[in-house]
């Protein structure tokens, strides 16, 4: 991978054409299966992996346009390095987009990282190689298998670290400014590496061959190292924005719940107060004469002083509420729920596990044209050993998810609204549980599944 030889480079072969054409592979190969293997089912959505057919052939594909490319260009003249490198760096993007299906910013945050990988796993294992074989043919079976192991040993580590970052998938957005600096560094770690096959006469330079390709390995370790911990940055940024709007979420349902509460209490004095009201009213009137009147109060009494009793006074609130809008939306609202199960919870948790879900079903009721369909069910039941929450409602299809299959918003302002989702996931998850979604048929059902061993039936 260097420009051109002089006489201060005639003790240090350049790497072969092959070598760095299995090397550039090798490191698109680590980040497809990174990639692949990282995103593990989301809590809300299935997560949606690769085909592992598509790998194959995204990784067999990748093998044969390195090793070709890699022979075209070192038939090509030096004029051609540059821009060779930069068709390296396309296959490695193409191999990646391929082979992951991620969003095209991602996918060239990727490759910058790959392509320094390959430069040091390279640059480590070709001069590891000459090394002890500088006496020998390099294409005999040791040196070519020598290289392939030290390769390999260098891939793997790197593979390995990245699978502990990467086990959340590539989900958090990636701004501007963040692929700007990536690509920056990138390029910045490979000028570096690689200033001295262009001249000697620096003070970054190596003057011997075997200082050449020492300083390149250390500079491409180092710059590696940056970009990962650069990605790991990101990735910790991105959770912070993600728990902050949850937090928000989760204090907004809150305060909902007490405002309901709240409202609830007057107008169950209100309701008390009037059936005293109409009780002496009748009593001084001829009943017979207003009792058609009288008995369209009742109902009206008894519409707005109706409450759900589940055995779990937040659950009651929030149940009442969530009805009360239903029935404001027109919109069949049904619940069997023994609130007892949720008795080692807490009030806000319960707030905002049972808010967000009737919120999303109540939203998506909201978009059904047919009121007759607009419905919403809610079961709260024990099976077994897990305590089940389930939420039923009928929409009109349309349903919007990431690049990691996961739910969001379909609202233009998609970072306001949102994280009702993952509010649940959230909450689901504090009580050592989990969330799962199925859409069939115009129906979709959200199901929470929490442990009987957890905090929840602590009593």
């Amino acid at each position: 991978m260097r420009a051109g030889s002089t006489d201060v480079f005639e003790s240090l072969p350049d790497i072969p054409r092959l070598f760095t054409a299995l090397a550039e592979w090798g490191a698109g190969l680590v980040y497809v299966l990174a990639i692949a293997r990282a995103s593990c089912p989301h809590d809300l959505a299935p997560s949606r992996s690769m085909p592992r057919w598509r790998i194959a052939v995204t990784a067999a594909g990748g093998l044969v346009a390195f090793v070709v490319t890699q022979e075209f260009l070192g038939h090509s003249p030096l004029s051609l390095w540059i821009p060779g490198m930069g068709l390296a760096f396309l296959l490695l993007w193409g191999m990646i987009e391929a082979g992951t299906g991620a969003p095209w910013r991602w996918v060239t945050h990727v490759s910058v990282r790959a392509f320094i990988v390959a430069e040091l796993a390279a640059s480590l294992a070709w001069q590891v190689v000459v090394f002890f074989h500088a006496d020998r043919d390099y294409w005999r079976p040791e040196s070519l298998g020598g290289f392939i192991a030290l390769a390999s040993a260098c891939l793997g580590i790197v593979y390995y670290c990245e699978r502990r970052v990467l086990r959340q998938g590539l989900s958090a957005p990636l701004t501007r400014g963040e692929l700007a600096a990536t690509l920056v560094v990138g390029v910045a770690i490979f000028a570096l590496s690689n200033l001295s096959f262009v001249s000697t006469a620096t003070p970054f330079s190596g003057r011997a061959g075997l200082e050449v390709f020492y300083i390149r390995t250390l500079v491409d370790l180092g710059g590696y190292a940056i970009l990962f911990a650069q990605f790991e940055r990101i990735q910790q940024s991105a959770m912070e924005r993600e728990l902050a709007s949850i937090q928000a979420s989760l204090e907004a349902q809150h305060h909902q719940y007490l405002s309901a509460r709240a409202d609830m209490e007057q107008v169950a004095r209100a309701h008390h107060d009037l059936k005293h009201q109409v009780a002496a009213i009748r009593a001084e009137l001829d009943p017979g004469r207003a009792a058609a009147s009288f008995e369209e109060l009742e109902s009206q009494i008894a519409r707005i002083g109706q409450q759900y009793h589940s055995g779990n006074p937040v659950l009651d609130v929030v149940l009442t509420t969530k009805g009360r809008v239903c029935g404001a939306e027109g919109i069949n609202f049904t619940a069997v729920a023994d609130g007892s199960l949720l008795a080692g919870m807490s009030s806000m948790d319960i707030a905002t596990l049972f808010g967000n879900a009737l919120d999303n079903a109540i939203e998506a009721s909201r978009r059904v044209p047919d009121p007759a369909k607009r419905l919403i069910e809610l079961a709260l039941f024990r099976r077994g050993e897990m305590v089940v929450i389930r939420v039923d409602n009928w929409f009109d299809g349309r349903l919007s998810t990431d690049a990691g299959g996961r739910l969001t918003t379909i609202k233009a302002d998609g970072v306001r609204h949102g994280w009702g989702v993952k509010s649940i996931q959230w909450t689901a998850r504090k009580y050592g549980g989990q969330a799962a979604t199925r859409a069939e048929d115009h129906w979709f059902t959200l199901t929470v599944l929490l442990p009987s061993a957890s905090p929840l039936q602590e009593r």
